[in-house]
């Protein structure tokens, strides 16, 4: 568990502003063209741009979106869609519960509207922010808050574009995104314990990807790693919060 910072001068804002666009460029250099493939999908669903575009304001949750759109048909299963998004942004609940003793700096204002455009990059960077300095809401603003602008500019732009972009697949662009995201998580890596809810959580949720399908993988590969994570902790020893 990260130990309570020392009192310190006042926090320069503008650093932390331009730490945190400095830190989430690279991931919105590889979130563009998943939105494009996204929106250049709802396109091929007969989605309007417009509609595209809304899904990613309202929703704003990759993995979920192109959950929602293979389940996506006429008439569209409401019930079925929710239950999927609902199932796999269940993670953002034990995200938001590591975040949340890192933001004591933030009003109650800043937290709702804060945990709104919270994603997997956005809370690996802030934990490793965190990990030797306050997390502050110009640092958290700068990296979580510009990232659905890129999210949305690339939906609407590929559901304008549609069929003309082509698969992103052909070059690899698919995988930018999780390896983007592999590359963040590894700098949490702690040993023994970090090896144990990794390795649980992937084999349990390939497996249930196998066996059941989607969404259900990664509910399954998030609860394994976290009790694996309990299982290997040291006795007395609670596990890292970002493990």
């Amino acid at each position: 568990m990260n130990k309570p910072f020392a009192p310190s001068a006042p926090v320069d804002m503008a650093r932390e502003r331009a730490a945190g666009i400095r830190d989430i460029m690279p991931v919105m250099v590889a979130a563009a063209p998943i939105g494009l493939l996204f929106g250049a999908l709802c396109a091929g669903k007969g989605l309007s741009p417009a509609e595209a575009g809304l899904m990613s304001v309202l929703v704003f949750a990759g993995g979920a979106q192109f959950a929602a759109l293979e389940l996506w048909t006429w008439p569209v299963p409401i019930a079925t869609l929710a239950f999927s998004t609902l199932l796999i942004n269940a993670r953002h609940i034990l995200m938001g519960a590591s975040l949340a003793p890192k933001m004591r700096s933030f009003s109650l204002g800043q937290k709702l509207a804060g945990f709104y455009v919270l994603t997997d990059e956005s809370w690996a960077l802030a934990e490793r922010r965190a990990k030797d300095r306050p997390l502050t809401p110009a640092y958290w603003f700068a990296v979580a808050g510009l990232l659905p602008l890129c999210w949305v500019g690339a939906t609407i732009a590929g559901a304008v574009l549609g069929s003309f972009l082509g698969d992103p697949a052909r070059i690899g662009a698919d995988f930018a995104f999780t390896a983007l995201f592999i590359g963040l998580i590894a700098g949490f890596w702690n040993g023994r314990v970090s090896a144990a809810a990794i390795g649980a959580s992937a084999a349990v949720s390939a497996a249930t990807y196998f066996a059941f399908g989607p969404p259900w993988h990664v509910a399954a590969g998030a609860l394994t790693g976290i009790a694996a994570a309990y299982v290997a902790a040291p006795a007395g020893e609670e596990p890292p919060e970002a493990a």
